[in-house]
């Protein structure tokens, strides 16, 4: 098959890493509302994403490249190889991360004389991330960093500090760029139904806490294990996998905690639907897509703030400060026997996003900065 664009039609190529939680659905995301627009779009990820994520089915041509979460010479090279042959006839690259755009930053510069493929093409990354690694590993990211935001025609944060930061490593160009979460169908059971499917008959009025996401050190599942136990009787579930499952499951047999770790799961909206409100105990966020789904759903949701978090919920949840267990603990108990509390939240959250910009939103303003660079180009 052809997958030439047309004369005249926007190319651009979209560049994600491996282990991207939530950066994969907003990109599909746009990759959908770009291709709807018009624009030919090819995605660029690591294969075992697409059988999660979709993108081939998102409208966009999908190519195939190993993109590791950390770096190493054989596998770096070959990804720089691939991303040159997909960036061929391009019109602009956006890259999402501090990986996918550091290697696509190398692979446009060093294209040399490579048909078709122009070392002056526009690169524009998102950086949805703020870097919480310590040591050595702190160090080389922040080098990494300060690279990507200065090679970069402009860079997109997902959170106000993160734009802060961009300019700050002396990026020429740094922005807003929201990340909208693609809604989710709804749940196809009621609470009641919703509630029977997870717990024994036994459990059926105890009252429940949901933790949704990646199980990284960033996400701050240790800080929720250790407040879990003021929780009263409340269970906590947490759907989630990642690199930490193996690591919280003995710590939650060893300590019988009341905690039930659920895995990867599909079914979130009838996740929602059963549980009475919705915990984020992340170190750091940008624009969450846990909180947007839970004040789109109507949930209460206690959340540490920190990162752009603050600014997403306005007075929608209740904030407690980053890394403090026991703050954590107070205030899920404290929501847990206020149900009037809980009942004005749930009202809030839904009038909360409908400030948010909509998926259509966010296509429609990153397809203004194509534009933008494109012709400046």
């Amino acid at each position: 098959m052809d997958h030439s664009p047309d004369p005249g039609q926007l190319h651009v190529v979209l560049v994600l890493s491996a282990g991207s939680g939530g950066i994969g659905a907003h990109v599909r995301s746009l990759a959908q509302g770009l291709t709807a627009h018009g624009v030919k779009v090819t995605l660029c990820a690591p294969a075992e994403s697409d059988a999660r994520f979709g993108f081939a089915r998102s409208g966009a041509v999908f190519h195939p490249v190993e993109i590791t979460p950390t770096s190493g010479a054989r596998s770096d090279a070959a990804a720089i190889g691939e991303l040159r042959r997909a960036f061929t006839g391009a019109d602009l690259v956006h890259a999402h991360g501090l990986r996918a755009g550091l290697l696509a930053d190398l692979a446009l510069r060093t294209a040399g004389r490579l048909p078709g493929l122009r070392p002056e093409t526009p690169l524009v990354v998102t950086s949805h991330h703020a870097l919480l690694a310590t040591g050595l590993e702190r160090r080389l990211q922040r080098l990494m960093e300060r690279r990507v935001a200065r090679s970069a025609d402009l860079v997109l944060g997902a959170s106000s500090d993160l734009v802060a930061r961009a300019r700050e490593l002396g990026a020429t160009d740094a922005r807003l760029g929201p990340v909208a979460a693609p809604p989710r169908p709804p749940a196809e059971l009621d609470r009641a139904a919703a509630r029977a499917a997870l717990l024994g008959p036994d459990e059926l009025d105890r009252p429940l806490v949901l933790a949704v996401g990646r199980l990284v050190p960033h996400k701050g599942y240790a800080q929720l294990l250790d407040a879990a136990r003021e929780f009263g009787d409340a269970l906590v579930l947490v759907a989630g996998d990642g690199p930490q499952q193996l690591e919280l499951a003995e710590r939650v047999a060893a300590e019988r905690l009341p905690v039930r770790l659920l895995g990867h799961r599909t079914d979130v909206p009838e996740l929602l639907a059963a549980t009475d409100l919705v915990v984020i105990p992340s170190r750091w966020e940008a624009r969450s897509l846990v909180a947007q789904e839970a004040l789109r759903a109507g949930v209460p949701l206690v959340a540490t703030a920190v990162g752009g978090i603050p600014e997403l919920v306005g007075d929608a949840a209740v904030l407690v400060p980053g890394g403090d267990p026991a703050a954590l603990a107070a205030a899920v108990r404290a929501l847990l026997a206020d149900p009037e509390r809980r009942a004005a939240l749930a009202k809030a959250g839904p009038v909360q996003a409908e400030t948010w910009p909509d998926e259509a939103a966010t296509v429609a303003q990153v397809l203004s900065t194509y534009d933008e660079l494109v012709q400046r180009r």
